[in-house]
C-alpha cells in the first residue's frame, strides 16, 4: 500500500494536517551512506553520531552499543562529569552551523495556510526553510535549562528579537491566522546562546514528561487545535518510548477524540506515520494509537508530495 500522497497533500496546504518531525525529518536529501564528520560537518548529526561525539569527548566508560548509542544516557554522563553549560557549548557548537535546508523543510514551508508543526529536533532547519521562503511564523520552544521558567514556554511572535514567557495554559495566539513551530524538546539559537535548550539527558526527559502530565508542556491552545485534524509523523519510530508518552498524554487531554478513534468512527480525521521498514510491533503500536503506517523511505515520500504540489 502506498500512502494516500494527494489526500495528504490537500489537506497539508489547507491547513488540516499537524506535522511531527522527528529526527529523521533532518536527514531528508542527505544520502543514505553519507558519514557525518565532527570535524567538517555538512549535515545534521544522528541521534548515534551525536552520542558517540559526546562518549568520545567525555571517556564514557562502556563501549556496549546499548549504552554508548543511547544518546540521553550519553549526555547524562558528559553533564555529571563536565556539567551542564558545557554540554550546553557542546551542543551549540555542533548545531549551531549553516547546514543545507531539505526538501521536506522546503515543502513545508511552501504552505500558504497557518500551520501548527511540531519538532522535537534541536535543528533550525525549518525555522532557515520558512525565512528563505519569506513565511511569517512565531516559535514556541519547551524550555529547559532555565530553572526560573520551568513551568513556562518560550514564544517569539514572528520578528520579535525576544521571547515572551507563557505559562502553557495561557499562551494565546490565533492559530487560524498564524504559523506556530513548536521546538517540543528545545532548540539551539542561531542568534545568540541565551536561549539555547535541550531536552537530551535522561533527567531532562523525566522532567519533560512529568510537565506532560502536569499540563505544562504542551500548551492548551495546540490540544484545542489538535481536535479536529489529522496528524502527519514524519522521521519517527515507536521505538522511542518518549514518543509513545507523547502519543498518550495527547489521547489523555483529547478523551472524546480517542474513544471515537478507537471505535473506528468515521468522522475522526485520519492519521499517518512515514517510517521505513517498521518491526510487527511498531506497526501494532501505531494501529492501536489509530494511526496509519507505511513502509516508504522518507525522501520517497517528500519526493512525491512534491508531485502533487504540481498537479
Amino acid at each position: 500500500m502506498e500512502p494516500p500522497y494527494g489526500e495528504i497533500w490537500d489537506l497539508l496546504k489547507a491547513g488540516r494536517v499537524i506535522p511531527f518531525l522527528g529526527a529523521g525529518a533532518s536527514f531528508v536529501g542527505v544520502p543514505a551512506d553519507a558519514t557525518w564528520n565532527p570535524d567538517l560537518p555538512t549535515f545534521m548529526p544522528s541521534g548515534v553520531d551525536l552520542a558517540h561525539f559526546l562518549a568520545n569527548r567525555a571517556r564514557f566508560p562502556s563501549q556496549n552499543p546499548r549504552d554508548v548509542d543511547d544518546l540521553a544516557k550519553v549526555a547524562s554522563y558528559y553533564a555529571e562529569m563536565s556539567g551542564r553549560a558545557r554540554l550546553r557549548e557542546r551542543l551549540r557548537a555542533v548545531l549551531a552551523r549553516d547546514f543545507p535546508v531539505g526538501p521536506l523543510h522546503e515543502l513545508l514551508a511552501s504552505v500558504s495556510a497557518p500551520q501548527v508543526i511540531v519538532a522535537t529536533n534541536y535543528d533550525t532547519l525549518l525555522e532557515q526553510a520558512f525565512r528563505a521562503a519569506g513565511r511569517p511564523y512565531d516559535l514556541v520552544i519547551y524550555p529547559t535549562d532555565r530553572k526560573d521558567i520551568a513551568n513556562s514556554v518560550l514564544w517569539w511572535p514572528h520578528g520579535a528579537p525576544e521571547p515572551r514567557v507563557q505559562t502553557a495554559r495561557d499562551l494565546d495566539i490565533d492559530l487560524g491566522a498564524t504559523t506556530v513551530i513548536y521546538k517540543m524538546h528545545g532548540t539551539v539559537m542561531r542568534e545568540t546562546d541565551r536561549w539555547d535548550s535541550f531536552v537530551i539527558t535522561e533527567e531532562d526527559y523525566v522532567e519533560f514528561l512529568y510537565r506532560m502530565t502536569n499540563d505544562s508542556a504542551v500548551p492548551a491552545l495546540f490540544y484545542e487545535h489538535f481536535r479536529d485534524r489529522s496528524f502527519l509523523f514524519l522521521g519517527y519510530s515507536l521505538r522511542d518510548w518518549n514518543l509513545r508518552v507523547v502519543l498518550k498524554s495527547i489521547k489523555k487531554e483529547l478523551p472524546a477524540w480517542a474513544r471515537q478513534r478507537e471505535a473506528g468512527d468515521d468522522e475522526i480525521p485520519p492519521s499517518w506515520a512515514i517510517q521505513r521498514a517498521p518491526s510487527e510491533l511498531e506497526q501494532a503500536l501505531w494501529l492501536k494509537r489509530g494511526v496509519h503506517i507505511f513502509d516508504v523511505p522518507l525522501d520517497d515520500f517528500v519526493a512525491n508530495l512534491r508531485n502533487e504540489m504540481s498537479r
